[in-house]
């Protein structure tokens, strides 16, 4: 039987059927009908400084179409210094991911991470705040044909408007939207994983579909509730494994920072469930490959053998997605080798093997966002338990 995962009660959430206006001369996106709503889960309320506040509450805006017809869900989970905003619309006023999964049949629910956008910002809690500089997009997320940093750089060719670059009006409206994110990783981390359970115990079984840094939630929650996520769909996650890498161009065009594991538990920061079990991260062994899988890759840094496996991992079914012009390009080969290695076997959906060409790391909001959307949406209708 269908499930219909709106058995929340969208009838308390600020319901709305139709397309919407925008001002003149601003970038547009025009909603097929569709019901939409918004509500909060997690959090709770503390004393801080001697004011009761709420913290670790998340913002989730649903969207679905007058008849659900897919039997899970999608959870969509934005990455770093994004918000929900990436998937409703793209920054030149085409439809987005979330109108394409309706579309489709599916509810869909958008978040805002724990700290960061309409869930609401709190340094007296979550710690200091970072930000992006429009320069550290435009090197590797939009405009990375400019610069050349990595190998798969001078293929990227989607970008709205040309190279994704100071100037570029879409450019500009996606950098307007960047805003300021906890700057302690873990914490993160430690924030949005109980949130996002919290969001599936009340919805029901869904498909989680992280971007970018959201993959380690989506790693994490496939861990502790296997039962809640029918499947994972990894858009380019957080990575490499274990280390963190900067890209610098040229014939060694990247290297490691610093000596510390920056995932220690090899795709998150949070402890995994490893057999056998661990203690610390101090019990798992890394070695880095001598070589690269093929050209332009990095060489992977991979548990020492024998690997300790990760049970839960291995019962959801988990695709790695990958676009040919994106940073992740580089290393998403080694996150698929690292789960491998634990058990966990997760597809690979590499674009331009399915003729979907010239996309880079921000290819929901890119020329083909809709067939890469429709590449997802074949997997998971044939793939989600």
């Amino acid at each position: 039987m269908i499930r219909v995962a709106l058995a929340c009660g969208l009838a308390l959430l600020c319901l709305a059927t139709g397309a919407r206006a925008a001002p003149e001369g601003t970038p547009a996106v025009f909603k097929p009908a569709q019901q939409e709503g918004y509500f909060f889960v997690g959090g709770g309320y503390e004393t801080v400084q001697g004011k009761t506040i709420a913290v670790g509450q998340m913002f989730v805006q649903v969207h679905a179409p007058v008849r659900v017809t897919q039997p899970y869900p999608v959870v969509m989970v934005h990455g770093t210094a994004q918000t929900g905003v990436n998937f409703l619309g793209t920054p030149d006023g085409r439809p987005g991911w979330v109108d394409r999964f309706v579309e489709k049949g599916f509810a869909v629910y958008v978040v805002d991470q724990v700290g960061r956008g309409r869930s609401g910002d709190n340094p007296e809690v979550y710690g200091p705040y970072a930000r992006l500089q429009a320069s550290d997009l435009e090197t590797i997320f939009t405009g990375q044909e400019r610069y050349d940093l990595f190998p798969q750089a001078r293929l990227h060719s989607q970008w709205p408007g040309g190279a994704g670059v100071r100037g570029n009006a879409a450019f500009d409206q996606f950098y307007f939207s960047q805003v300021p994110f906890i700057a302690s990783a873990l914490k993160s981390e430690e924030l949005v994983g109980p949130a996002l359970i919290a969001l599936l115990e009340k919805i029901g079984p869904s498909v989680v579909l992280t971007h970018s840094q959201a993959g380690v939630f989506g790693w994490a929650v496939s861990d502790r509730r296997p039962d809640l996520v029918k499947a994972h769909v990894a858009v380019e996650p957080n990575g490499p494994t274990f280390y963190d890498i900067r890209f610098k161009g040229g014939a060694e065009w990247y290297e490691r920072i610093g000596e510390a594991r920056a995932r220690p538990y090899g795709i998150t920061r949070v402890p995994l469930r490893f057999e056998p079990p661990v203690t610390s991260p101090d019990d798992i062994g890394v070695v880095q490959a001598e070589a690269p899988t093929r050209p332009g890759q990095i060489r992977c840094w991979l548990q020492a053998e024998p690997a300790r496996q990760l049970p839960n991992l291995a019962r959801v079914p988990a695709v790695i997605v990958t676009a040919e012009a994106s940073f992740r390009a580089t290393m998403d080969d080694c996150t698929g080798a690292f789960l491998a290695q634990a058990g966990a076997r997760p597809d690979r959906l590499a674009l331009a093997e399915h003729g979907i060409r010239g996309n880079g790391h921000m290819m929901m909001l890119e020329q083909n966002n809709a067939a890469v959307a429709d590449a997802i949406i074949g997997w998971i209708t044939d793939n989600a338990r």
